[in-house]
């Protein structure tokens, strides 16, 4: 008669045996698992305002539309060589018009995160001087509305600017305070380059106007967030001198450089 010999394993060891197997099991369905998306910073298109036909502020022997592009230049260069991956894109490299509109439309179609557009001031005082950059939102003072305004009046130069922009008349005071009413859902961000742009200029001992909101129209439908900056009056003699200097042309694109690197560090947290 073949006697069978029944070992028993003690309860203690069952439960290692158990306790590593589940250990196991659990470990493999987290390495099946997608890895957390994690927001980078990739895309920025850089809008030198005005262009071609369009010159923008002007005075004798300056024009808002050059200094625009030459500033615009060197900061995509900056930005490429310091931050490498970084994807720069132009609305314009050359002195060419190119619709408000469409400005937007090329930064929606690239998916970028941020849009930045790079204009000059004016005044009707020679005295007003200072920079200040602006986030799409209300006009807030009547400063705001002018500025907005002279902006805006580009699209005299489209065709069929109403049809395009929805029956927007830049002449016609009803039309303006319609349009305050829409914001920009990317306000927050927004404001928030818009103050480190602000805070890198005042490092460079330059004055700053402050941060500001009005209604642009190049920023309207960006799908982005998004600031217009004044980098200075051309109206002004001695600023005039300052925007139009090469070195200090530099050292503008290096301060706007710096508030982009700061956000981006900021919204990548």
């Amino acid at each position: 008669m073949v006697q069978f010999q029944i070992r028993y394993f003690p309860l203690k060891a069952l439960l290692i045996i158990g306790f590593a197997a589940a250990c196991t099991l659990l470990v493999s369905s987290f390495r099946s698992l997608p890895k957390p998306y994690k927001y980078t910073l990739k895309t920025i298109v850089i809008d030198p305002g005005h262009g071609g036909t369009d010159p923008g502020c002007i005075t004798t022997n300056a024009q808002e539309k050059t200094i625009a592009l030459q500033v615009s230049l060197k900061l995509g260069k900056i930005l490429m060589d310091s931050l490498p991956g970084m994807n720069v894109i132009f609305t314009r490299k050359t002195d060419k018009f190119v619709d408000l509109n469409e400005r937007a439309v090329m930064a929606n179609k690239a998916k970028a995160d941020l849009f930045l557009c790079i204009h000059v001031n004016t005044s009707g005082s020679t005295s007003a001087y200072g920079t200040e950059s602006y986030a799409m939102g209300l006009h807030k003072t009547e400063g705001n509305l002018a500025v907005a305004k002279r902006e805006n009046e580009v699209i005299l130069l489209e065709k069929d600017y109403k049809e395009k922009y929805e029956g927007f008349d830049p002449n016609s005071p009803e039309s303006n305070i319609i349009f305050t009413m829409n914001q920009n859902a990317f306000l927050n961000q927004s404001l928030n380059l818009a103050a480190k742009i602000e805070n890198e200029f005042k490092k460079s001992k330059r004055f700053s106007r402050g941060v500001k909101q009005a209604g642009f129209l190049v920023l309207w439908k960006c799908s982005m967030p998004s600031v217009l900056c004044e980098t200075g009056f051309i109206s002004n003699p001695t600023e005039r001198a300052y925007i139009t200097n090469d070195s200090c042309q530099n050292i503008i694109a290096q301060n706007l450089y710096r508030a982009i690197k700061n956000y981006k560090i900021s919204v990548e947290k």
